[in-house]
């Protein structure tokens, strides 16, 4: 709707500043040509809104102007409400203000968003780890979560996988992410003295489990990500990337329903990409799983029983067949 459109022009200028219309029809999905109709209607209406022309041009707000607009809908009380997860707030040490802020925010709403909000808190609980996962203890979270915060250079010594296992390392923050339930911090390596280097390429940031950190110290040298590193898109590209490194053969497999149903998130989507009708076994599936080694997926495979056939590689059949011809004979009765 237009009004809403309008409201939202005025909030995202009085959040951003300057903004040109190409960069207000991509935020609202709408034509540029619609974004002058509706600064023009502003205008119109009284609202002190000033746009500069040329490259660096674009609409601001005039005079500090705030809107004051504090509507909410039934739908953003409740998201609102919603998303305010307990547990990761309160390990980043911030549980106490979130509390407060969700009460001030509950005082302020008129009684029937208020009844709303508190209906979705009572009917609907976020808990984001996996099923069987145990709580992990993150020792350095909140002093992570302050350097990223103020921009702080970072001397950790941190365990990985590999030889050597315990490591030194100094690391600019760009930012937190939490992923079913563990925390990771992107940084990226701050060699030498200067936390700062001279102009010239970033070193690319990489991916910490926080925690793994075993020992933190947070230095007094600053530092900021870089022009227009965008966390959410970094970590999209390095999710995908992962996901690309770590599966790096498949297998050709048949499932009857059950085993398709008992197939893990990775393995599931590559079954609603490509999988096929069974041609010989009626109900059954044909479908080319990604593999992550060939350890891995004899484990997977067997676990799923009578459920599943694997149909190739060769080796990977041999594998198995030779494994459960192992189990088979162990419980021989």
């Amino acid at each position: 709707m237009k009004s809403s459109r309008l409201v939202m022009i005025l909030l995202l200028l009085q959040t951003r500043g300057r903004m040109t219309a190409a960069e207000l029809a991509r935020e609202l999905e709408v034509s540029v040509r619609t974004v002058y109709r509706d600064v023009e209607a502003l205008g119109a209406a009284g609202v002190p809104l000033y746009g500069d022309a040329g490259h660096r041009g674009g609409y601001r707000l005039l005079g500090g102007y705030r809107t004051r607009l504090t509507g909410l809908s039934s739908g953003e009380a409740e998201a609102l409400f919603l998303s305010g997860v307990p547990g990761p707030a309160a390990e980043l040490g911030l549980g106490r203000d979130l509390a407060a802020a969700q009460l001030k925010l509950r005082a302020a709403l008129p009684p029937q968003l208020r009844e709303q909000a508190d209906r979705m808190r009572a009917r609907f609980h976020l808990d984001a780890p996996g099923w069987y996962a145990r709580g992990t203890q993150v020792p350095f979270l909140p002093e992570v979560a302050d350097a990223v915060w103020r921009g702080r250079v970072l001397e950790v010594r941190y365990r990985r996988w590999k030889e050597p296992t315990d490591v030194d390392r100094r690391l600019r923050p760009y930012g937190l992410v939490l992923k079913a339930g563990r925390w990771y911090v992107v940084a990226a390596p701050a060699e030498g003295s200067h936390a700062c280097p001279e102009p010239g390429p970033e070193p690319a940031p990489r991916t910490y489990r926080v925690d793994q950190i075993m020992e933190l110290a947070v230095t007094a040298e600053e530092c900021a990500p870089p022009p227009g590193f965008d966390l959410a898109a970094h970590w999209e590209r390095a999710r995908e990337d992962f996901r690309a490194r770590l599966y790096r053969a498949q297998a050709e497999v048949r499932l009857s329903p059950r085993g398709l149903a008992r197939l893990n998130a990775d393995d599931a989507a590559a079954v609603a990409a490509g999988g096929v009708p069974d041609p010989e076994l009626a109900g059954w599936t044909r479908a080319v799983l990604p593999v992550e080694s060939p350890d891995h997926a004899v484990a997977a495979y067997l676990a799923l029983g009578a459920d599943i056939e694997v149909l190739g590689p060769p080796e990977l059949r041999a594998r198995i067949a030779a494994t459960a011809a192992a189990v088979a004979e162990r419980h021989r009765v």
